[in-house]
């Protein structure tokens, strides 16, 4: 038997790792399984090479519990190791048994997926044990080694009689960590750190009805539907998921099972998915799903889960996912990603952006290429993307420069555009006196409908632009485009920004309009600007309208922009477009009698107001009031 001390550079490691290395003691288990599952790849790639004279067969690892004895078992049928290797890789911590084999093999080994640092991964089992055991057979033809250590730096290392290939780790669980002796909480973190580890995993057994065969029948009535019970392994994992897989070897019903795989309570479909697949300049694969997330912002984020070879690491994926697709769902995995030393953290590292550089690409790509194929699908997707997208064009350059082929401008009657088909479409009806294209749009189909009806009789094309963002979004566009603008159908009036082929006399002169704008402005409150205008008698006597470039910064500054352009409390502003054409208008102008006139002014006014949601509290409950005195 040998005993000595761990060669470590600190007087005593195991208290720095359970209070510093690993901010997550839960991750002993997968640290001590991904160990398993290394030993494991290892072996079938030295036999698939030729240096290991062994059968490969098909091993698995196995978690056991011992509640009574307070111990928790991690057995695999990997290579194993000898003693030297023992006192090699788990007491000299400087040395990692991963490195040096990937060293001597890295050109084989190159696609092989193999991962992992035995050492300090092992190292973490202390966290939860008091004690942990190694018993430990070679794939080689040596004794087999059993290791204890207690948790300071001293050790035993002795033979031991194990004859099958292979280790098995032993914990002995500590007082203040008895929970991982109940099996829920194992099952648990088998789940969620080693659900598509690439060696199955074994963790008690189920039973399962078999057909017996006949000869086998037991007394029955219908002897050809006999059937028995029996106990099988219970595989908690999935060892080879669809993102393992190529994309030809996968059809739609593949995708949809492996997101219900992922998000068993997610029930909804989603709405479709994108394969990634690289292996130049870097290794990544993996599948994002665009669930239906309509105009809402506030989805519930870290859905996306990143592995590093099939080792769960986290669900935080900020860095590696452009932060537009973080409402998206699916999986992420790279053996390429830098990450600390308890895998619980990114490093930041220039591979990092060129991934994220890649998913942008890719996802833009992805949706090109559905636009497409099917642009009849893709509009009626529109609506459930949209955000996603849009928020996108704002905060990826590269994204933005690809977004012109696919994103789309839908209008109030469910006709869809591109940004080029838009200024098709629109130059020849809907230009400013300068010659700029105006885009009409609205931000609540039901709340502008007046408005709306107002501009479609006139003939214009009024989109339906209502996602929260739609504000910067406008900016940038603009910005990119200075041949059009955009202006919300209840901004400043239309008709002062399109150019018309014939213009609405007024009736009344313009000593008459002087006269009536300077009563009006006797009872209008500050906020508002008459603007008297000469519409069609049929059109709404008062009009309230906002100055575009006040309400879209105020818009901005509410969405998230304030800080930037300090706007943060912009007094509200707006337009009273008078028409001089409506009956009021001339009743209004010709009532002698104040007390009157400013009913009429009042009571029109709130009217207009009530129309754009401005009317409340004190004044709405006023309105009603006298507008049942009105009817008496």
């Amino acid at each position: 038997m040998t005993t000595g001390k761990i060669n470590v550079s600190v007087e005593n490691i195991f208290p720095l790792i359970k209070k510093f290395l690993y901010s997550d003691h839960e991750i002993f288990l997968r640290e001590l399984i991904s160990n398993g599952t290394d030993a494991t790849l290892k072996l079938k790639h030295l036999t698939s090479v030729g240096d290991a004279k062994v059968e490969y067969g098909n091993p698995i690892i196995e978690v056991k519990i011992d509640k009574e004895g307070k111990k928790l078992h991690i057995i695999d049928q990997g290579l194993g190791m000898t003693a030297e290797e023992v006192e090699k890789y788990i007491n000299q911590i400087a040395f990692s048994g991963a490195e040096e084999f990937l060293e001597k093999y890295k050109d084989a080994a190159k696609d092989s997926g193999i991962i992992g640092h035995f050492g300090l991964g092992f190292y973490s089992a202390f966290m939860v044990a008091s004690q942990v055991e190694i018993i430990t057979k070679s794939y080689k033809d040596e004794p087999a080694a059993h290791w204890i250590c207690d948790g300071s730096p001293e050790f035993t290392l002795e033979q031991s009689d194990k004859t099958t290939r292979g280790t098995e780790i032993i914990l002995h669980i500590a007082e203040d960590s008895l929970e991982f002796l109940e099996e829920y909480k194992i099952k648990e973190l088998l789940n969620r750190y080693n659900k598509f580890m690439p060696v199955p995993i074994k963790f008690g057994t189920k039973t399962e009805k078999i057909e017996q065969k006949k000869g086998e029948f037991v007394e029955s009535e219908n002897k050809d539907e006999i059937f028995t019970e029996v106990e099988v392994d219970n595989i908690i994992n999935n060892p080879n998921p669809a993102w393992t897989k190529q994309p030809t070897e996968l059809v739609d019903e593949d995708y949809k099972n492996f997101y219900h795989e992922l998000y068993p309570m997610q029930f909804e479909e989603p709405l479709f998915h994108i394969h990634l697949n690289v292996d130049y300049p870097f290794n990544l694969t993996g599948i994002l799903y665009f669930p239906r997330l309509g105009s809402d912002l506030q989805i519930q984020k870290d859905k996306i889960q990143l592995y590093q070879n099939q080792v769960y690491v986290t669900d935080n994926v900020e860095g590696i996912v452009p932060e537009f697709l973080m409402m998206l769902r699916g999986v992420v995995d790279s053996p390429d990603i830098p990450l600390n030393v308890s895998r619980s953290g990114l490093q930041a590292d220039g591979a990092v952006k060129k991934i994220s550089n890649y998913i942008t690409r890719k996802v833009a790509d992805k949706l090109k290429s559905l636009f497409t194929e099917n642009r009849e699908d893709f509009e009626q997707k529109w609506n459930d993307i949209k955000v996603v997208l849009e928020y996108g064009m704002l905060s990826e350059e590269k994204f933005y420069e690809k977004a012109g082929a696919f994103v789309l401008y839908p209008t109030v009657d469910d006709k869809f555009y591109t940004l080029e088909e838009l200024k098709e479409n629109l130059k020849e009806k809907q230009t400013d006196k300068d010659g700029k294209l105006v885009v009409l749009y609205a931000g609540n189909k039901e709340a502008q409908h007046s408005y709306i009806e107002i501009a479609k009789e006139k003939g214009y094309e009024v989109l339906l632009l209502d996602s929260p963002i739609i504000s910067h979004l406008i900016q940038k566009i603009e910005g990119d485009n200075k041949d059009l603008t955009f202006v919300r159908v209840d901004s400043d009036h239309i008709d002062n920004l399109i150019k018309k082929e014939e213009t609405t006399i007024s009736k009344l002169s313009d000593t008459e309009k002087e006269s009536l704008k300077t009563s009006l402005e006797t009872y209008i409150p500050k906020a508002y600007t008459v603007q008297l205008e000469a519409l069609d008698s049929n059109a709404a006597p008062f009009i309230i309208t906002q100055p575009e470039f006040m309400r879209r910064m105020k818009e901005m500054s509410q969405s998230g922009g304030g800080g930037m352009f300090g706007m943060g409390n912009m007094p509200e502003m707006y337009n009273l477009v008078v028409n001089t054409n409506s009956e009021l208008a001339s009743n209004i102008l010709n009532t002698e009698d104040k007390t009157t006139q400013e009913g009429l002014v009042k009571q029109a006014l709130d009217l207009a107001k009530l129309s754009q949601n401005l009317l409340k509290g004190e004044e709405l409950t006023a309105f009603v009031k006298r507008s049942f005195e009105l009817i008496k």
